[in-house]
C-alpha cells in the first residue's frame, strides 16, 4: 500500500523506473523512454539522483517496490552501480547501448526511445 504524504511505495504493487539520464545522448534516451512508459501507465519514473542521494524514502520506495526497472545508458552502468551501492538488488536492467545504439552517436529521435520504451515495457509486463 503506498502512502502517498511521503511518497513510500513500501507496500509493493508499484514498478518503479530509474533511468540514466546522463549527459550523452544515449542517457536522454533512456530518460524519455522513462516518462514515456510513465505516461504509458507501464510503470513510474522515479529518482535515481534521490537513491544516490541516500534519501531514506525513496530507497525505501525502491525497496519495496513490486518491480524496479533500471535502464542505463551506456555499459558504464551508473543506474546500476547506484542501486547497488544503496543495497537495492533484484531490479530488472537493461542498457540502450544493448539494443544497438552506439553512444554519442544515436540522437534521442523518436523512434529511438519508442525502441527502449517497448523493451522496458516488455520487461515490466513480463
Amino acid at each position: 500500500m503506498s502512502d502517498s504524504k511521503n511518497g513510500c511505495a513500501c507496500g509493493g504493487g508499484v514498478k518503479l523506473i530509474f533511468p540514466c539520464s546522463g549527459a550523452a545522448d544515449v542517457g536522454e534516451i533512456s530518460d524519455r523512454a522513462a516518462r514515456k512508459l510513465t505516461v504509458m501507465g507501464t510503470g513510474k519514473i522515479f529518482c535515481l539522483a534521490g537513491i544516490g542521494g541516500n534519501i531514506s524514502g525513496m530507497i525505501a520506495s525502491a525497496k519495496g517496490a513490486d518491480k524496479v526497472l533500471v535502464i542505463d545508458g551506456c555499459p558504464v552502468d551508473c543506474a546500476r552501480k547506484t542501486m547497488e551501492e544503496r543495497g537495492i538488488d533484484g531490479f530488472l536492467h537493461f542498457r540502450v547501448t544493448d539494443l544497438g545504439m552506439e553512444k554519442a552517436k544515436s540522437p534521442a529521435s523518436q523512434e529511438r526511445i519508442d525502441i527502449v520504451a517497448e523493451k522496458g515495457r516488455e520487461m515490466l509486463l513480463s
